[in-house]
């Protein structure tokens, strides 16, 4: 079980104080390699470097390293020479990611001059001395943070903690239940069983996956999970939207009580956003609620419908229209499996990655402009975590969607009606495409959204091979009564969420003419 964080860097860079800050970001215990070698010592690391040299101190650092792994998980922060061993350094990159932190040697001289805690290594040489002999062990760590902005100056600390976890892949949700974890890391479904363990989570547990997926990673899953001592048994459902219905939800309440699931058990959801809906919402009303874990499969589950505990089913009028508000205990995220995904279906979940850009991540939005169509140049897995990261900082602020969440809701209240009027012959991520550029220019006739706003989201969106236009011989008026009986409709009046910007979303807003 690969899942502690280990912040590296030279003397001076802020690992300590960061370290804190993650740790509680993340709900993790935090410790100092440092202080750890000093508390178990019983003496401060100046005495063991005036009486032990540098060779005793490192003998006890690897000690004291040791002890603290023989724990599940946490934040460390290391030493700045901790891992010139290369024993240390393997036994850290088996148990977790090191993510390195940057400053200019200036910026480290300064905080070091400040620094009551005098570091030993620099009475005898120089810092500029000292980071030359460690340049390319350093720059070894692919995972990296820069401390300072391009203009030198410090990022402040939410910056900078918003950037490790992007990073790291690693979030945390608070608000609605006892809080959940989201991890994203490729290979993670291999440890999934490890990863409900550690969380103390029990079963007997129900598998719910599709033919499709399950094709592909239910066998791997069900593994994983009996590897780690539970009683699982899987639950097939069929793919597809047009199956997210109350008929599936009594195939899946069968399926607990045939695999003896109780009050203290877990579900847990392999595969798209129609899984994820349908097990979680299985889940919110059997025995008035149980556990359950969403593992999503699909791009466009990863970005947006796994996180937040929507959970719901379709009735013949509209979408989502039966549900409950119910929080995952964890969000598992393996991007190694988007390689199985057809092409169709990345493209439908990138619909949602352009929408997180425009409501906070203008680089996102940036990172996929100028394409043509070809999606092999995109790096999938730095795409999931930032579009994650405005996800999970969206639901963070609002869980219940009492106000800012509504953002998420943007170019879904017409995307929605585009679907039902279509079928579902539209996928969930063109129909958003095309409802993401209707509402822009909505909200440009209104003066709210800066001129050209729409024809910038329609080009990138273009450039995805996604479908910007409401298709021909659509019923309109089918769709005007989908958008009526949409559940973001209140007091009578469907209210919008439009863009003012890239970056800039206006939540609430009622557009004369789209009343009863």
């Amino acid at each position: 079980m690969t899942e502690w964080i280990f912040l590296y860097g030279p003397p001076g860079v802020g690992k300590s104080f960061l370290g804190r800050k993650l740790a509680k970001a993340l709900n993790l215990p935090f410790w100092d390699l440092d202080g750890e070698i000093t508390s178990q010592a019983r003496r401060p690391i100046s005495t063991i470097f005036s009486t032990q040299g540098e060779t005793g101190f490192r003998a006890l650092e690897q000690r004291a390293l040791r002890v603290l792994l023989s724990n599940k998980r946490g934040v460390l922060s290391l030493g700045g020479g901790a891992l010139l061993d290369d024993n240390n350094r393997a036994l850290v990159e088996k148990k977790g990611a090191v993510l390195l932190l940057t400053a200019k040697p200036e910026t480290l001289l300064a905080r070091l001059q400040a620094d009551e805690n005098k570091r030993p290594l620099l009475r005898k040489t120089s810092l500029s001395a000292l980071l030359t002999e460690r340049e390319d062990h350093y720059g070894s760590f692919s995972l990296r943070i820069a401390t300072e902005g391009s203009s030198g100056r410090g990022k402040d600390t939410e910056t900078l903690l918003r950037e490790m976890q992007i990073a790291l892949g690693r979030f945390r949700l608070t608000g609605m239940g006892d809080g959940y974890d989201v991890v994203v890391r490729a290979g993670a479904l291999d440890e999934l069983g490890p990863a409900l363990r550690a969380r103390g989570l029990a079963g007997p547990l129900s598998l719910v996956t599709d033919v499709n997926v399950g094709g592909h990673y239910a066998f791997r899953a069900l593994q994983s999970l009996r590897g780690a001592g539970y009683r699982s048994r899987a639950v097939f459902l069929s793919p597809g939207e047009k199956n997210k219905n109350m008929v599936a939800v009594q195939k899946l309440w069968d399926a607990f009580l045939e695999a003896d699931v109780e009050r203290g058990s877990t579900v847990v959801a392999l595969g798209g956003g129609v899984v994820g809906d349908l097990a979680g919402f299985a889940a919110a009303s059997f025995l008035r609620g149980v556990s359950w874990v969403n593992v999503p499969t699909s791009l466009l589950a990863m970005v947006d419908a796994s996180i937040g505990g929507k959970t719901g089913v379709d009735l013949p009028q509209g979408k989502n229209l039966v549900g409950a508000f119910h929080a995952p205990r964890l969000v598992w995220v393996d991007t190694d499996v988007l390689s199985t995904l057809p092409e169709v279906e990345l493209r439908n979940g990138l619909a949602e990655v352009v929408k997180h850009g425009v409501i906070g991540d203008l680089t996102s939005f940036q990172n996929l402009t100028g394409l043509d169509g070809n999606l092999s140049g995109l790096d999938w897995s730095t795409l999931v975590r930032r579009a994650l990261a405005v996800k999970v900082g969206v639901v963070q602020a609002d869980p219940y969607e009492q106000g800012v969440r509504a953002s998420l809701n943007f170019g879904h209240t017409i995307g929605h009606a585009v679907e039902l009027a279509s079928g579902f012959s539209v996928r969930h991520g063109e129909a958003v495409a095309i409802g993401m550029v209707a509402e822009a220019r909505l909200a440009e006739e209104m003066g709210l959204a800066d001129s050209g706003l729409a024809d910038e989201i329609s080009a990138v969106l273009r450039g995805l091979g996604l479908p910007t236009e409401i298709p021909p011989g659509l019923d309109i008026e089918q769709m005007r009564r989908a958008l009526l009986r949409d559940k973001k409709k209140s007091g009578g009046v469907v209210r919008f969420s439009l863009p003012v910007r890239v970056g800039e979303v206006r939540v609430g807003v009622e557009v004369e003419g789209w009343g009863e």
